[in-house]
């Protein structure tokens, strides 16, 4: 069977690679000139099932209220634009605000999480697949008692439904970590999720696009722009683009924040709204410093406090956070990177040059229940695989083999149930 792919970021081209292993023949179409190149780019860089727990939840109306007009808050609203497709994903956001419904939203996108790392852990053995990973776990670090408590009930929680975490007080968190012995924040304690990861998502996907061509014969069909999806009779029966009509039996959309912009003129209305994020990338000093201890992390670093992650990629440390919600704004302002940087140097001031640090932001497609969308449309040869928001690079080998297996007739290993559309 032709399968068409439209999105070339790690949530679109994992799926190509599973169709292909499924025996499809696969071609994939993106408007940039290589794989990986938005929102794939310059992310945390975490394989995060342990931070599945979803925006929306009882406090986070009382949370946003307290961030207002702080331009330097983890979450900022552009309020300065009449837009009515953030305030209807808005009221979708503020109905998911609810105990029971942050616990049903937090179980759904951890099943996706959770499968996915596994997916992730087998690809790796399977192809021996390189991408600056480590597999030493993700520090999640607090600089006060209340909110260590909070950590420690959440991390009880989720392990009900199997993921793995031990509480470390001060020396133990500086002793797994030592870079945090720099830090001008007071350190009280942390969680150690061993099981998750961390790792260069945009190197991920490009060396899995090249496996995926040289091994299947998958067709990346770069630099090629979608201009609208063509239907008749209640099938996709191709895609326009400016290179002229893509035609296959089945249709993959995964085009991450663009999604809904595309699937609107065929009458699909898809609860997706940009959440800009921001990211600095900084070469590590590997200079000797005092007391022995290196100057940038070697575990995967989660801040709550400041809404932050940090990422060893080889010789560069990534640091990523901040939300802002201003429509499909590509546009990177610097206050933002600077706090990125500010919030870095309080955990890591030793790390390595922040002058030179490369700046980059990119739009993450969120739902207003941080679930992804996953599975069939109402059109039957259209299925959808986007809205990861934040998690992208978490879910994005698992959401790919969902696809594939449903594109294939095949029950997916992983339960689907909510995952799909029909939830909204």
């Amino acid at each position: 069977m032709k399968v068409l792919v439209m999105g070339a970021g790690v949530v679109g081209t994992a799926a190509a690679w599973f169709l292909a292993e499924a025996g499809h023949e696969v071609t994939v179409v993106d408007r940039q000139p290589g794989v990986g190149l938005e929102t794939s780019f310059a992310n945390g860089g975490q394989i995060s099932a342990s931070h599945v727990e979803p925006w929306a939840g009882p406090r986070t109306p009382f949370q946003a209220l307290k961030w207002m007009g702080d331009p330097d808050a983890p979450l900022v609203f552009r309020w300065a634009r009449w837009d009515p497709a953030l305030w209807a994903w808005l009221m979708r956001f503020l109905r998911n605000c609810t105990p029971g419904r942050a616990a049903l939203n937090t179980e759904r996108a951890l099943r996706v999480a959770l499968y996915s790392r596994a997916r992730l852990k087998q690809l790796r053995a399977d192809t021996g697949i390189t991408y600056d990973e480590r597999t030493r776990g993700i520090l999640q670090v607090f600089h006060d008692e209340r909110a260590f408590d909070a950590g420690r009930r959440l991390a009880a929680e989720v392990a009900e439904n199997g993921l793995a975490s031990a509480v470390l007080d001060r020396p133990e968190a500086l002793t797994l970590e030592p870079a945090l012995t720099y830090a001008t924040d007071p350190l009280v304690g942390a969680i150690h999720f061993p099981d998750d990861e961390s790792g260069d998502a945009h190197l991920f996907t490009r060396r899995l696009a090249m496996l995926a061509a040289e091994r299947f014969g998958v067709d990346f069909r770069l630099g090629v722009t979608i201009e609208a999806i063509e239907q008749r009779a209640g099938h996709v029966v191709g895609v326009r683009t400016d290179a002229g009509t893509f035609v296959a039996d089945a249709y993959v959309l995964a085009l991450g924040s663009w999604s809904p912009v595309l699937a609107r003129d065929i009458g699909l209305k898809l609860p997706i709204y940009p959440a800009k994020g921001y990211s600095i990338t900084v070469p590590v000093d590997e200079d000797p410093l005092p007391g022995n201890a290196p100057g940038a992390p070697l575990v995967s670093v989660t801040d709550g406090a400041f809404k932050m992650v940090y990422s060893r990629l080889g010789d560069r440390l990534r640091a990523a956070g901040t939300a802002e919600l201003a429509g499909w704004d590509p546009t990177l302002r610097d206050r933002r990177a600077e706090t990125i940087i500010r919030n870095t140097r309080r955990l890591f001031p030793l790390a390595g040059d922040y002058d030179t640090a490369e700046r980059w932001c990119g739009l993450r497609p969120k739902t207003p229940d941080s679930v992804p969308i996953i599975g069939r449309t109402p059109l039957p040869n259209l299925f959808l695989n986007t809205g990861h928001g934040v998690l992208g690079w978490t879910m994005s080998v698992g959401s790919g083999r969902i696809v594939a297996d449903l594109v294939s007739g095949r029950e997916p290993e992983v339960d689907v149930r909510g995952l799909g559309l029909d939830r909204f």
